[in-house]
C-alpha cells in the first residue's frame, strides 16, 4: 500500500471509518473539531450517518442507541465533553455496549458504576491508525466502551501513513 500524508485528526477519523464506524454522533469542541468536519463529509459517502448533536450528552445518548443497535459508532470531545458524557458512557459500561470514544486532552475517567474501559493512547498518527482498527474490536469482544486518547499535537500532526483496507462490517441481529 502507498504511503498518503495526513493531518492526524483526518487519519484517526478515516481509520474508524475503515474498521466499520458508520455513525459519528458529537458536538465541536477545541481541539478535535477536524473529527466532525471529517465525519461529516466522509460518511455520506460510505453509507453512514453523522450527526451533529445539539450538545455531548445528547451525542454519548446516540452512541448509546446506535450501539445497542448492533452498529459501530464513535464519538470524540475533549476533556470537559467527556466529563459531560460520563453519565452515557456509564450507562453504556452497565450495557455492555461497544463503542469507541475519541478523548483529546484527557487526564483521567469518571462516571457512575464500578467499571474499567480499555484506553489506548498513541504515539504517532501511524499507532493511532493501526490502534482505531483494533479499539473496535475490543469494544466488540469485551462488550464496554474504549476510550481512545489523543492530544492536539497528535490531531495538527502530518505524516506519511498507510491505511488499511476497508473493514466490511454487517449488524448481525441474531447478536
Amino acid at each position: 500500500m502507498a504511503l498518503t500524508l495526513m493531518k492526524g485528526s483526518e487519519a484517526i477519523a478515516e481509520a474508524a471509518i475503515r474498521a466499520g464506524a458508520r455513525y459519528f454522533f458529537g458536538y465541536p469542541i477545541t481541539p478535535q473539531t477536524e473529527i466532525p468536519e471529517y465525519m461529516s463529509a466522509r460518511m455520506p459517502e460510505v453509507g453512514g450517518c453523522f450527526l451533529q448533536a445539539e450538545s455531548e450528552v445528547a451525542a454519548i445518548n446516540m452512541i448509546y442507541g446506535a450501539a445497542g443497535a448492533g452498529a459501530r459508532a464513535l464519538t470524540s470531545s475533549s476533556s470537559p465533553g467527556v466529563s459531560l458524557k460520563q453519565e452515557g458512557i456509564s450507562y453504556c459500561a452497565g450495557a455492555q455496549l461497544p463503542a469507541v470514544i475519541l478523548n483529546f486532552q484527557a487526564v483521567k475517567g469518571g462516571g457512575n458504576g464500578d467499571y474499567h474501559l480499555l484506553t489506548y493512547a498513541p504515539a504517532s498518527v501511524q499507532e493511532a491508525i493501526d490502534i482505531m482498527m483494533y479499539a473496535f474490536d475490543k469494544a466488540e469482544k469485551y462488550r464496554i466502551p474504549v476510550l481512545f486518547l489523543a492530544d492536539g499535537i497528535i490531531a495538527q500532526m502530518m505524516e506519511p501513513v498507510e491505511m488499511p483496507e476497508m473493514v466490511d462490517y454487517k449488524i448481525d441481529p441474531e447478536k
